[in-house]
């Protein structure tokens, strides 16, 4: 094999002088000395480095490929994208992530919604504050009555029950049909 490429580094004067000892002190170049350093770190590198896949086709610049499906799996996922409110494109690209990374990404509706539930949540506690230190201040007979104490726990617990549905709807949706039936 021609030797055709050339490896440089920047060291300093000390540093090269103590190179060029050791190659004169071998009987060899400089540059044959280096090459037989590299060589061998390559080796050593290829000895306890562990076995990654070589890629088996460059990688697009700006992260694009090319998918050609069947018609039917194609209406598959443009109705799953239209479910989540997104665009298509950007429905494959969080399937792909979370499959290759195993995280289950939650898209920005569904996030809106269980924002919007925790603000909700949020208020009923503030009512039940205001009701707990009305009562703390024997204020029971202007509080609320048990018909309210019990219409908040319902919405309490009809909350927990969207917010856990919610929850459970995302991460399933995320699943590819062997996870599903393993579960």
């Amino acid at each position: 094999m021609v030797a055709d490429s050339l490896i440089t580094a920047r060291v300093t004067s000390e540093l090269k002088e103590r190179f060029a000892a050791v190659a004169r002190y071998q009987a060899l170049s400089e540059s044959t000395l280096l090459k037989r350093l590299v060589e061998a770190a390559l080796l050593t590198a290829a000895a306890v480095r562990p076995q990654v896949p070589e890629s088996v086709e460059p990688v697009a610049v700006g992260g694009k490929i090319s998918v050609r499906l069947r018609t039917d799996d194609l209406l598959l996922l443009r109705e799953r994208a239209k479910a989540r409110a997104m665009p298509t494109s950007t429905y494959v690209s969080l399937l792909i992530r979370s499959h290759l990374r195993s995280v289950t990404p939650l898209p920005t509706a569904e996030l809106v919604v269980l924002k919007r539930s925790v603000a909700e949540i949020s208020a009923i506690g503030r009512n039940l504050d205001q009701i707990a230190r009305a009562v703390n201040q024997g204020e029971g007979s202007n509080g609320a009555s048990k018909a309210d104490l019990q219409a908040l726990l319902r919405a309490l617990n009809g909350m927990r029950v969207h917010i856990k549905s919610l929850i459970n709807s995302n991460l399933e949706s995320w699943r590819s049909g062997d996870e599903k039936a393993n579960h």
